[in-house]
């Protein structure tokens, strides 16, 4: 029997981390790295949409992963996204994966062309092969991949040992429930939805905002797991509407979330890569509001 305490938590998405010019830069992504061991988090979800991925090359995806595992290896739980579209470069990030002792992949189904379910099976089976000792997690976000998981073909993938669960980015709680009850674990995927999906089963989050935040939906998983749920309730709709906030500049939403972290002591990350849209001087405010507004919520809940 598998012992998937070490999935039990909260786990932020890994923010890209560019230099001036753009590229890579290894020092901040050993320094935000760093910054989440400090902040006691469970582990990091590593290269998946939080990380930019499908706009980084291959190559580019194993520096992060590799700067991530030097500084982390044995004080987080590491998932590794490592799909791209095209299997073969998917299983070379997944071998590199294992070869860097993650403790799990994860891989969204294959994008733009829709796939009949027997299809994506293979495409993940083939993914899982590649690192044949590593727990595979399926990663659920059918507004944007185009393909939502079905309980036939979670079924078809629970035949593979390791396929151990789900991050479950879908809107509707209630999935949660469904692949909870096939016998998968699974993370919460939408933020303002943290609180909800734990009490629909969830073992923890992976979440894009948590690392703006981690203060936050540490308190709240807290909260959920000593049954003051009314503190929990207050404190996830707060951090609902810090998340409106940071969806509200002209740039993306990471853009402003990367200057917010400067703004709380955490690492310069740069900014974000095209097509996504880079912040302008006007949000400058809503950086500096969303900053005030997480600052204000820790200091009132933790």
């Amino acid at each position: 029997m598998k012992d998937f305490s070490k999935y039990q938590g909260i786990i932020p998405a890994f923010y890209a981390c560019y230099d001036a010019e753009g590229a890579i830069s290894p020092k901040a992504v050993r320094e935000l790295t760093q910054y989440f061991i400090d902040k006691g988090v469970k582990g990091l979800y590593v290269g998946g949409s939080s990380g930019e991925c499908i706009y980084q090359s291959k190559e580019e995806r194993k520096v992060v992963l590799e700067n991530v595992m030097a500084v982390a290896k044995g004080k987080l739980t590491i998932i590794a996204h490592v799909a791209c579209n095209n299997t073969a470069d998917s299983r070379e990030l997944a071998a590199h994966a294992e070869s860097l002792g993650v403790d799990a992949i994860a891989s969204i189904p294959p994008i733009y062309f829709h796939l009949p379910d027997h299809a994506v099976a293979k495409y993940w089976n083939d993914i899982s092969d590649a690192a044949p000792n590593t727990d595979f997690v399926i990663y659920n976000i059918p507004q944007l991949a185009g393909v939502a998981l079905s309980i036939p073909l979670l079924k078809e993938m629970q035949k593979n040992p390791r396929v151990i669960g789900v991050k479950n980015s879908s809107m509707p709680v209630q999935d949660i429930q469904m692949w909870t009850d096939e016998g998968a674990i699974v993370f919460n995927g939408p933020d303002e939805q943290l609180l909800s999906g734990l009490a629909a089963g969830a073992v923890g989050g992976i979440g894009g905002t948590y690392g703006a935040m981690p203060e936050l939906f540490l308190k709240i998983r807290e909260l959920f797991l000593a049954g003051e749920m009314e503190k929990a309730r207050e404190i996830q709709n707060e951090c609902c509407r810090i998340i409106y906030k940071l969806c509200s500049a002209k740039g993306n939403m990471y853009g402003v979330i990367k200057a917010v972290l400067v703004k709380l002591g955490g690492p310069d990350c740069g900014g974000v890569r095209l097509p996504l849209a880079a912040l302008v001087p006007e949000d400058a405010a809503v950086v500096e509001e969303s900053a005030q507004m997480i600052k204000a919520a820790i200091a009132k809940y933790c």
